[in-house]
């Protein structure tokens, strides 16, 4: 007799049925998780405010300063949901830890997806910018009826900031990786906006739809397998850029290395990983303004 050797859980994948979509479902919401972000969150809600977010799901990580209160400030009940989360869970048998970003990724899906015809799956560094049209939803007309799109990361870095500069983020920090395309994984990765009615699997990075398996397009409609969409031919930014804003200024990535990551077993391989991919995105860097010529071209307002 041969013995199977059991499947190991390793928490970064989650099997859903989607939820049935609501009378009158319309807009894009986003699913993000934070914790002690009161120093850049406004700006980014400001933002996505600005190019047509309905609905923000705000799953908080035990944050000890004033995010919470800064959102509530900007946002009342019909655009803002805050979910108390303490997000480290591990695996029973085997003491895997759990992806907690997977987990609340989930429950936004099957809580409130039904209300949407977009969630967006992001965090409080990444910003959505619309390239053709002024809306999110506007950018998304080249994908049609089609419910999953990946939008590969445009990776920025310091910028030549030694501290925090006054001002804006988005309006600081212009010099970004060359290649978002890029072998190196740690750098070429890509975050998600999805039909939620139309979602049968659930990852930080991925996601399935039923009819389509494991088929997703970039912003420009063109179809591809999850694995196959890091290939080359996958790339556009024409209709829609994900702008990551990574490492901040130089005294802000410190902060950030010794910070660690909530969902990380392994401070020390968390520091390495930012450390190299900081090191990946200034090997080559191009200028981009697109972020800043479209909030100059429509006067958006970020405190």
């Amino acid at each position: 007799m041969r013995w199977l050797k059991p499947k190991v859980a390793d928490g970064k994948k989650l099997a859903i049925d989607p939820p049935k979509p609501l009378p009158g479902r319309h807009g894009v919401a986003i699913a993000a998780c934070v914790k002690d972000e009161a120093g850049y969150i406004e700006e980014w809600v400001r933002f996505h405010r600005a190019v047509g977010v309905r609905h923000f799901y705000i799953y908080d990580n035990g944050s000890t300063d004033e995010t919470c209160a800064v959102l509530r400030g900007l946002l009342d009940a019909e655009a803002l949901t805050i979910i108390p989360w303490a997000g480290r869970m591990l695996d029973a048998a085997t003491g895997t830890p759990l992806n907690g970003q997977v987990i609340t990724f989930a429950h936004a899906i099957l809580n409130f997806g039904g209300a949407y015809r977009w969630m967006a799956f992001i965090d409080v560094d990444e910003f959505l910018l619309p390239k053709q049209g002024r809306t999110i939803e506007q950018a998304l007309e080249a994908i049609g009826d089609f419910p999953n799109v990946s939008l590969p990361w445009h990776m920025f870095g310091t910028s030549g900031h030694k501290t925090r500069p006054a001002g804006p983020l988005t309006l600081n920090y212009t010099m970004r990786g060359a290649d978002p395309m890029t072998e190196k994984d740690d750098v070429r990765n890509f975050k998600c906006i999805v039909d939620p009615c139309a979602v049968t699997e659930v990852s930080v990075h991925q996601f399935q739809t039923k009819a389509f398996g494991d088929l997703t397009a970039n912003d420009a409609g063109q179809r591809f397998s999850r694995r196959a969409r890091k290939s080359r031919d996958f790339y556009s930014n024409r209709f829609l850029q994900l702008n990551h804003y990574y490492s901040k200024s130089e005294e802000e990535l410190a902060a950030k290395v010794n910070r660690g990551w909530a969902y990380d077993a392994s401070a020390a391989k968390y520091r390495d990983k930012v450390l190299s991919v900081v090191r990946a995105i200034e090997e080559d860097l191009v200028l981009d303004r697109a972020m800043i010529d479209f909030i100059e071209r429509n006067h958006i307002d970020l405190g």
